[in-house]
């Protein structure tokens, strides 16, 4: 089993792509919504949270964790991977997060290659942001981009109201103009000039990309995150067949949340209309 975890119901866009493209790989879905959000939490209590999040998922069965949240990748990721785990007692368990494919799609450059390389070394692209307030002040998508491709500018644009709008089910001209404000920001931060490529940095954005499209420059292409990460993951379990499931009979993915699944159940449509029930985590 491959475990996906995020604070909220946003990693459900990555859940729902990664269903699509692994029809017989048994997924399990857990949402921290007993203390979500995140993102005003302060950066040790997201690593506790992350960890403790990922430790259930592991004694679930789940030998992978994908981390299907911006936030829990940028402040918990690294630590988990480089900190904890080698210490867990989870020998041969893995943990990935959601910024190293996007960054991978956005400089075309292998995440183990961290140092500039020809040509990524010459891309002088302009690359735009788009993301939460805690992800943008993390400066992990600049600071990783960079790392690979020096002379790309990285323009970020703080979206402070949108994923909490796109939860809410708001009207669509309120998505709208959210989107509108967000994208005349960013532009007049570039000068006007078009980015080449746009991170959608939030798993909640995925849901209104046809609103981002129609504000941003026609030439500008969007990476959304979801397929960026079945590309990941379609690219790496060949390469790690230690975590690839034997395929079974598809009965869908288990869905296990911290809190009250009567009252998120409705939200979670929002993400995926067919999603199953949820049940709530025993531990």
């Amino acid at each position: 089993m491959i475990g996906v975890f995020d604070s909220g119901l946003g990693g459900l866009t990555v859940l729902r792509a990664l269903v699509a493209r692994f029809p017989g790989v048994p997924f399990v879905y857990l949402g921290d919504h007993a203390n979500v959000p995140y993102g005003n939490r302060p950066s040790e209590e997201i690593v506790e949270l992350t960890r403790a999040g990922t430790e259930r998922l592991f004694r679930r069965g789940c030998r992978l964790v994908l981390l299907g949240c911006n936030t829990a990748t940028a402040v918990a990721a690294r630590r988990l991977q480089r900190e904890w785990l080698p210490q867990s007692g989870y020998a041969g368990y893995n943990i990935l997060g959601i910024v190293a494919p996007t960054v991978e799609a956005a400089t075309q450059t292998p995440w183990a290659v961290s140092t500039p390389q020809y040509p990524q070394k010459l891309n002088a692209d302009l690359i735009a942001v788009f993301g939460t307030t805690r992800t943008i002040a993390s400066g992990v998508y600049p600071e990783e981009i960079r790392k690979r491709c020096p002379r790309v500018q990285v323009v970020q644009q703080v979206c402070a109201e949108l994923a909490g709008a796109i939860e809410e089910d708001r009207p669509d001209a309120e998505l709208d103009r959210l989107v509108a404000e967000a994208a005349s920001d960013l532009l007049g931060k570039t000068g006007g000039a078009a980015p080449h490529r746009a991170i959608l940095g939030c798993t909640h954005f995925p849901l209104i990309e046809h609103i981002f499209r129609r504000h941003l420059p026609a030439s500008t292409r969007l990476l959304s995150q979801p397929e960026i990460v079945a590309d990941s993951l379609e690219d790496y379990l060949p390469r790690h067949p230690e975590y690839a499931s034997e395929p079974v009979e598809y009965r869908g993915p288990a869905l296990l949340t911290t809190g009250d699944p009567g009252r998120i159940f409705d939200r979670a449509r929002i993400f995926w209309p067919a999603v199953n029930e949820f049940m709530r985590l025993a531990d």
